[in-house]
């Protein structure tokens, strides 16, 4: 897929188009726009039978599954979309998104927001509360989906004669999967349609879904002069003073209002930082000013000193024995030094988005690292030199290196 920005002309005129789309042709007609968009050099056409096919639940071209290691030792099913339902699915992103304008709350998967972003606000509290959403994605089921979608600014209903645009989004972002619930006070495994995590379009849709929730709990917060952001499941408050007492009036509004809109607390996330501690959130430091933990920057540190010390195969071996351990939940990890580069280079990137370009930390890492990546670069031109200069000139270019 090209990385391209869209233009808000381009959006307007997908709005505009959404807006009189009544036909599962007329949808067609508009996902093709959106693709030549996205894709603009695919010629892959998505015809009304294709539409058909790929809706249908049992239709062996729309979901790969396979499961990740979680932090805390259990799994995650990841649902992965087959080329021909992901590019589908882009192009409905696109038009909810051109379509749509997000809580000003949330944070998660919002264009020109990030996560950074969502820490920022609660900076410098001496209060920061913490709650997770339980099993977000697929709490949601189609049923929601489909309601939430015959309401403004969608109006996909029968009314309208255009509900089949609405069957069509919701049968294709969603999937049968094993879910837990609650029946009879008793949780049970069973079968629903839901929202499944890894397909592109789930992140935009849980935001839609949680349009009410968002205006609920910044309601509450306004109340009680604390501040709310929601990034996905993760939602935070933040204060001066203390209103998270467990027996709480605020705890008990914000527990009532999370299971009016049909979701569940994790209750094992919850978690209320004081000032005296090390506050979190989203996994960015917040106490003074956004940070990395001190972690963070020591095995960046120590990753460097095994690339400059040991060369890129040695170096690598030592990478992996530290990434391995720390990031055991990972689903593969490639054994090669342009895989250590690129996780080095991910790091670097995102202490750059925390801290800043211009932070002196960032700055001596970052020159650390293009020096060895640059030397790493002549290590792929070995055999070429080899081959056009002699065994000689490649041998000292290697000694180089290593």
């Amino acid at each position: 897929m090209v990385t391209k920005e869209i233009t808000i002309e381009q959006k307007k005129k997908i709005a505009e188009l959404f807006e009189v789309v009544n036909t599962s042709f007329g949808f067609c007609v508009l996902l093709n726009y959106c693709q030549r968009i996205l894709y603009p050099k695919t010629v892959y056409q998505i015809s009304q039978f294709e539409l058909r096919t790929l809706a249908h639940p049992n239709s062996k071209k729309r979901y790969k599954t396979f499961k990740i290691k979680k932090k805390n030792g259990g799994t995650r099913t990841i649902h992965a979309p087959k080329p021909e339902l992901k590019i589908l699915l882009r192009c409905i992103n696109l038009i909810l998104q051109s379509v749509y304008a997000v809580h000003e709350n949330a944070y998660g998967f919002v264009e020109g927001k990030s996560v950074v972003d969502n820490a920022k606000l609660h900076c410098n509290s001496n209060y920061v509360f913490n709650i997770d959403l339980k099993d977000f994605f697929p709490s949601i089921e189609i049923g929601r989906v489909l309601n939430r979608l015959s309401f403004p600014p969608f109006n996909l209903k029968k009314e309208n004669g255009n509900e089949e645009i609405g069957n069509y989004i919701a049968w294709l972002a969603c999937e049968n999967i094993l879910v837990e619930r609650q029946l009879n006070g008793e949780m049970i495994k069973t079968v629903k349609r839901v929202l499944p995590q890894g397909s592109p379009i789930s992140p935009i849709l849980t935001n839609i879904i949680c349009e009410r929730l968002d205006r609920r709990l910044t309601g509450l917060a306004n109340r009680f002069g604390v501040r709310y952001s929601r990034y996905a499941d993760d939602i935070t408050f933040s204060s001066m003073h203390n209103v998270y007492q467990k027996d709480g009036e605020f705890r008990k509004e914000m527990k009532r209002i999370i299971s009016e809109q049909y979701f569940t607390i994790n209750q094992s996330k919850v978690r209320l930082q004081k000032s005296d501690v090390r506050q979190e959130v989203t996994g960015i430091t917040v106490n003074k000013k956004v940070n990395v933990s001190q972690k963070y920057i020591k095995q960046l540190r120590m990753w460097l000193y095994y690339w400059e010390t040991y060369g890129p195969v040695k170096g690598l071996s030592l990478f992996l024995q530290s990434y391995i351990k720390d990031k055991s939940h990972v689903k593969k990890v490639v054994p090669t030094p342009e895989f250590m580069e690129a996780v080095i280079d991910g790091k670097l990137n995102y202490l750059s988005m925390v801290k800043g370009t211009e932070n002196s930390t960032y700055l001596k890492l970052k020159e650390r690292f293009d020096k060895l990546s640059s030397n790493y670069l002549d290590v792929e031109n070995i055999l070429a030199v080899w081959e056009e200069n002699g065994i000689d000139e490649a041998m000292d270019l290697y000694s180089k290196i290593v």
